[in-house]
Parts: C-alpha cells; structure tokens; sequence
C-alpha cells in the first residue's frame, strides 16, 4: 500500500560519511535556535522558532541510517487544537552511496495530508532538505531560519469584511502586479511574480481558510540587485485576518524576510507600499495599483521558471 507520508529525495555530491556529519549539524542548515545535543544517540534536543516548539530524541544513529522521534511538541501556527500534530511523528534520513555521490531519502513518518500542517510543513520540509541541508554540505553554508522571530510584518484596518479582505488577497493581480501567471486562489497552486528582470519569484499557496488566512511558500526567488539573489527562497508569506469590533483587521508577516537580509529595507519598504497602500485600496474602493503589464514573457524566461506556453 502506498504510503501518504511526507518523502523526499536528494543526491549530494559528498561520500556518505560527509553528508552524515552535515545532517547532525542540524544548527547549520534547520536553524541555530536548538538546544542539546544534535549527534549522540538517545540524546534530546529542542528545535524553537515563532510558531513552532519540538522536543526531538534521536533514536538511531549510523552513517547509513539516522532517526528522530518527536517527543513533545507545541505548534501554535494553526491554533491550539493542532498543535501537537507532531507528536510521536519521526524523521527518518537513509544514506546510499550511489556513483561517489550520496542519496538522502527523507521521509517525517506520520506527517500525512490529513494533518492541518501538511501543506506547509511539507514544502519547508523539502526545501531544508533539498536546498539547505544540500548546501550546507556541498558549499559549507545552509539556509537555516534563526532570525525568523524578526521577521517583517505590519497590519491595516478596514471597515470591510474578513470575506472582502479575503477575495482581495487572493485577487494578487490587484494589488500586486498584473505580471502574475498562474491561479493565486487555489489551495497548492503555483504563480510566477516578476517585475522587470529586477525580481522574479515563485509562490505555492499553502494554506486557505477563507476569511481567515492565507499562506504562500516561496518555492523559488531572483534578485538582481542583491549578492545572494535567492535572499526570499524557503521564506512564507502570511496574511491572517480578524475582525476587530467593528473593523477588520488584517496582520501581513513575511517570516523570513529578516534585517539581516541584504535586500531587506527595499523590499520591506515596497511591502509596506503593497499592504498598506496598493491592498488597502483594493479592498476599500475597489482598485488597487499593482504593477502593470510591461509586455509578454520572452521564451528564456519561460523555459527557465517552468511556465506554460502560449
């Protein structure tokens, strides 16, 4: 029988024994916000960020095969009666020597769809493993989410209803850019952003509760004005809406997006404009002031990001 757990695979170019000692260095490509030991066997460690509290023992621990078990765990990102879904769940890293590389096959053993967290955990997952931890041992340097408690965010209020708020967050060609390809109101659903050849990004839509919230993962980013162009990669973009007496509150967080990052006051500085500006209008009057249409996609960009053609 099939099985519904979370599973991806990489191959990194490093011997076995290398690779295992990249994995241990969980610091180095999950985050720095752990406490313990991360490569002892039946040691305990705690893995911290905004949303998130687990306590992990690490059950098995050889250069072919390394399990963790989830012994407590607090994830407050979907409210309190999700939030120990992570429970008794294990990751599990098998190693395979294949041609002097290394295939890593990950799979979070209880992690099903069923779950509220599938959908984003699911994608932060594959992005630790198949982009940071993959880094940290190829090129020394990880994509870990340490400074994720300083993220930026900021809200507005308006005399709209959560079900209008809703439907102009997901209108994304309203108020953001009239450059968007791709459905921005569909539960998994990819869309392309891009705006000159300065930033291009990717986005999978990750989590929709109507009138409530909406989640994109950043699948996959270019600056060209930045050392690190992928600076948005593995980053997620909330909208979360309440109703406030008799306002609308609605609080937008880019977590991730951190002062750390190189393109950070620009880019905070144009989501300030979006949010408080471009959506706000949206939803108060009915138009927003999204970039607009510069012309037709040129058939590089089309083949690079994987986009249907015309």
């Amino acid at each position: 029988m099939e099985t519904k757990d979370f599973k991806t695979t990489v191959l990194i170019n490093a011997a076995p024994q290398k690779v295992f000692n990249g994995i241990n260095n969980v610091r180095g490509w999950w985050s720095k916000n752990i406490g313990g030991s991360t490569e002892q066997l039946n040691s305990e460690f705690v893995y911290r960020d905004k949303y998130l509290i687990a306590k992990i023992r690490i059950t098995q621990l050889s250069v072919q095969k390394i399990v963790w078990e989830v012994v407590e765990s607090h994830n407050t990102f979907f409210g309190d009666k999700y939030e120990k879904e992570w429970d008794g769940t294990q990751m599990i890293f098998e190693l395979v020597e294949k041609d002097g590389m290394t295939e890593v096959t990950f799979t979070h053993l209880g992690l099903v769809p069923q779950f509220e967290c599938f959908n984003v955990c699911s994608n932060s997952w594959n992005f630790f493993i198949t982009e940071s931890l993959k880094n940290l041992i190829e090129t020394g340097k990880g994509n870990d989410i340490s400074k994720d408690e300083n993220s930026y965010t900021t809200s507005i209020f308006v005399n709209n209803s959560p079900a209008e708020v809703y439907k102009a967050i997901n209108n994304v060609r309203g108020w953001w850019s009239e450059e968007i390809v791709g459905k921005t109101d569909e539960l998994q659903a990819e869309f392309f952003y891009h705006y000159k050849d300065v930033h291009l990004s990717k986005m999978v839509i990750v989590e929709l509760v109507p009138n409530k919230k909406v989640v994109w993962f950043v699948k996959d980013n270019d600056f060209n004005f930045v050392n690190d162009k992928t600076e948005w990669k593995g980053t997620k973009i909330v909208f979360e809406i309440s109703k406030t007496g008799d306002k609308t509150q609605l609080i937008f967080t880019h977590h991730g997006l951190v002062p750390g990052y190189e393109c950070y006051d620009i880019c905070k500085d144009a989501w300030s404009s979006y949010i408080q500006g471009s959506l706000k209008n949206l939803i108060t009057t009915g138009k927003g002031e999204p970039n607009a249409k510069e012309g037709g996609l040129n058939a590089e960009l089309i083949e690079k990001w994987g986009l249907p053609k015309k």
